[in-house]
């Protein structure tokens, strides 16, 4: 997969009717839009095409409506934002199948704004129908994918129109290849990569592919349990199974990366925000105990690290962030990584981003990345089928 894709800014879109997939898939609170951040993340690339004189017709998904119409689900509330935040109105396209769009597209000026209903009432979306893609095709005269955090999802938006229309990358579709991709191939200092989760097999290919890319891994979150386990220590009472262990023992004894482990871990004996916090050194686990957060003589040795590493890639919480007795380790990374202004930092996402936003410390981030499994599958080395289907740059 090429990371280097045409550039929106490289289009002739004056005059032209562009259709632009957008990631709005907002969060809600009882009908009311909780956080516009993705929102806002469009903008940039809508604001251009609209300075160049484009018809630009906006689409995104919005929950799971699983190919049916679902009154909750429309995208009126998400629309009216959009239009607020643009200054300007965005008129209903209705659809997204049938004929309104079409009808709606055809009164467009240059500079003006339409958004299409829900992708996901139509069927043909998720399953990247040949009819809905030459559908959405048949709406525009260029495609434009902004989308990053749908990319990992080869649907009609994302996929099957792009054999319909020229093809190129929105503005936060190229920062978030360039942040993500380039960071790790073009660093040239101390880079680290900083993965929490669950459990090993769920970041298993994430951990494999960073230790042929950085310099140290420092592990956190309940998987822990499993490198303590392949080094002949206690893991708890997690459930562990002889898979992960192999996963972390192998990556332990690679020798691609440093793979450095917690030398300390704050306990519970019970999975439960109240649950007492208990300090154990990496050796002396009880077998009662659930690894709930990074310990504190670990915090800092991380900080430590953090602090003096050039390039630093962070997916994952040290532990059970949203519980303030077993936050303190993944504050205590996050307020290091801001800390390192000199360092190129990237967050990857979901949780991670979440985290960070909490604490108010996004914007001393480098980057922080819209998507959560669309950034986990990068940061994996898989293929991206929304960035595969975008035109290739021509050197």
């Amino acid at each position: 997969m090429s990371l280097k894709k045409r550039s929106v800014k490289e289009a002739n879109t004056r005059g032209k009717t562009v259709l632009v997939r957008v990631d709005l898939n907002v969060p809600t609170r009882d009908g009311a839009i909780s956080d516009d951040s993705r929102i806002r993340a469009a903008l940039p690339t809508l604001i251009l095409l609209k300075e160049s004189g484009a018809r630009i017709l906006v689409c995104s998904h919005f929950g799971r409506p699983d190919g049916h119409v679902v009154e909750e689900l429309r995208l009126t509330a998400v629309r009216n934002r959009l239009s607020e935040l643009l200054g300007v109105p965005v008129m209903d396209a209705g659809g997204p199948n049938g004929d309104q769009p079409t009808r709606v597209v055809s009164t467009l000026a240059p500079g003006e704004f339409a958004l299409l209903e829900n992708l996901r009432f139509d069927p043909g979306e998720e399953a990247n129908s040949v009819e809905f893609s030459r559908h959405l095709g048949s709406l525009a005269d260029i495609f434009v994918n902004d989308a990053f955090g749908a990319a990992h999802r080869a649907h009609a938006s994302t996929v099957g129109v792009a054999k319909y229309l020229p093809s190129y990358a929105g503005l936060l579709m190229q920062r978030e290849l360039e942040m993500l991709g380039n960071t790790l191939e073009d660093s040239t200092g101390a880079t680290i990569a900083i993965v929490g989760g669950a459990k090993v097999a769920d970041k298993i290919q994430v951990l494999r592919h960073l230790s042929e890319k950085v310099d140290t891994i420092l592990v956190g979150g309940g998987m822990v349990a499993a490198f303590f386990a392949a080094q002949g220590k206690s893991g708890g009472s997690a459930v562990v199974t002889e898979q992960d262990i192999t996963a972390a023992r192998g990556l332990l004894e690679s020798g691609e990366a440093n793979v450095i482990v917690p030398a300390d871990v704050v306990t519970a004996t019970e999975f439960d925000r109240n649950s007492s916090p208990t300090v154990c050194e990496s050796t002396n686990v009880p077998s009662d105990g659930l690894i709930l957060d990074i310990g504190p003589r670990c915090s800092t040795e991380y900080a430590r690290i953090i602090g003096i590493a050039d390039t630093i890639i962070w997916n994952g919480p040290m532990g059970v962030f949203e519980w303030p007795e077993f936050a303190k380790g993944s504050f205590a990374v996050a307020r290091a990584v801001a800390a390192n202004k000199t360092a190129i930092s990237v967050i990857g996402g979901g949780s991670t981003a979440e985290l960070v936003g909490s604490l108010g410390l996004s914007d001393q981030i480098t980057h922080v990345s819209t998507g959560g499994g669309a950034s986990l599958e990068f940061l994996e080395g898989k293929v991206l089928p929304g960035v595969d289907a975008l035109d290739d740059a021509t050197e």
